[in-house]
């Protein structure tokens, strides 16, 4: 899948949900994607790799299963998120949902519980 598809793909599944805006990050041009102006996912500029947040024990479970696929990313990765290298191949579904949870992690609980009507 080419840098291109693979941008699209996550920002069709981030705009997906509920009252997502797309807004970089800081000084940045890569994509980036907020639920009441908090991130919950995160492009790299070079658009290699995209992190997200993750719940207690994701990160140190995804990165010791497959550590071609997932990474500790700088700065952030002390506080759970984990980082996804995006010139690997993927299984869409299962980033789909990791990208779901970042979301529900961050969302108020109004917006994710219309995710759980769906």
């Amino acid at each position: 899948m080419s840098e291109k598809d693979v941008t699209s793909q996550i920002k069709e599944i981030c705009l997906s949900l509920p009252e997502v805006t797309e807004k970089p990050f800081g000084g940045h041009t890569a994509p980036s994607f907020r639920v009441r102006d908090k991130l919950f996912v995160m492009t790299s500029e070079d658009g290699l790799s995209m992190t997200f947040k993750a719940g207690p024990g994701v990160q140190e479970a995804l990165v010791a299963e497959a550590p071609e696929r997932f990474f500790v990313p700088k700065y952030v990765g002390s506080k759970g998120w984990v980082g996804a290298r995006l010139d690997v191949d993927h299984d869409w579904d299962e980033m789909a949902e990791l990208i779901e949870d970042s979301y529900r992690l961050i969302a108020p609980k109004r917006l994710t519980a219309l995710l759980d009507q769906r």
